[in-house]
């Protein structure tokens, strides 16, 4: 039997062509495929892939919190994080979502077959392109509690949008909240992140990979 795999990234290049390496592939078929974590979410729990291949940053519903659902919904199926960064910190939310393997986007091409077949036996799966320096690194951060762990699910969707230069009323119809519910969520992690202004949280969801740098 094939190994079913679903494919979530907002670049429709470059889920074209993951497609296109995967079924040359006569042991796997990509049964669906997302533009943004939210309808990814959705899609897998109606089709249950043994695989699914999600981009870290994406629009609605970041990689992570995508993973993390996925694993409390669709045990059965196993993730690949898909990412242009390969620091400490990524790879580790990564692992703490469920991930069970971890591609750079620079190497997807030629790895994403291999990450596939890895993880659906079971295994993990990293690039080859993160070194023993970087896993040292992971461990560093295990040890160094990552100042993501302090923010909640929520927290972190609406730090994404307000990151968009969504308007609190926006935000507030997008996750069915009232726009004083966002306003005290901005505040709080503000306080828990330490940053002053909408600048600095800005410049921080950049930095830990919850938007992508324009």
């Amino acid at each position: 039997m094939k190994i079913s795999v679903f494919l979530a990234d907002d670049q429709t290049v470059l889920r074209d062509g993951l497609r296109s390496l995967l079924e040359s592939n006569p042991d796997v078929t990509v049964v669906g495929e997302a533009a943004n974590g939210r309808d990814a979410v959705r899609e897998i729990e109606k089709l249950r892939p043994d695989v699914a291949v999600l981009d870290i940053s994406m629009p609605e519903l970041d990689g992570i919190d995508a993973a993390q659902i996925v694993r409390e919904r669709c045990p059965g199926t196993k993730v690949v994080m898909l990412s242009v960064s390969s620091d400490a910190e990524s790879i580790y939310r990564a692992l703490q979502a469920g991930a069970a393997g971890y591609l750079l986007k620079s190497s997807a091409g030629r790895e994403v077959a291999q990450a596939v077949r890895a993880v659906h036996l079971g295994k993990h799966y990293f690039s080859d392109q993160i070194t023993d320096a970087m896993v040292k690194g992971y461990g560093s951060v295990l040890e160094e509690k990552s100042p993501m762990a302090s923010l909640s699910r929520r927290e972190r969707q609406v730090l994404m949008l307000l990151a968009e230069g969504r308007s609190a009323p926006e935000i507030a119809g997008r996750l069915s909240l009232s726009p004083r519910t966002v306003e005290t969520y901005r505040a709080r992690m503000m306080q828990k992140l330490g940053t002053k202004d909408f600048r600095e949280l800005v410049v921080f969801a950049v930095k830990h990979g919850i938007i992508k740098p324009e």
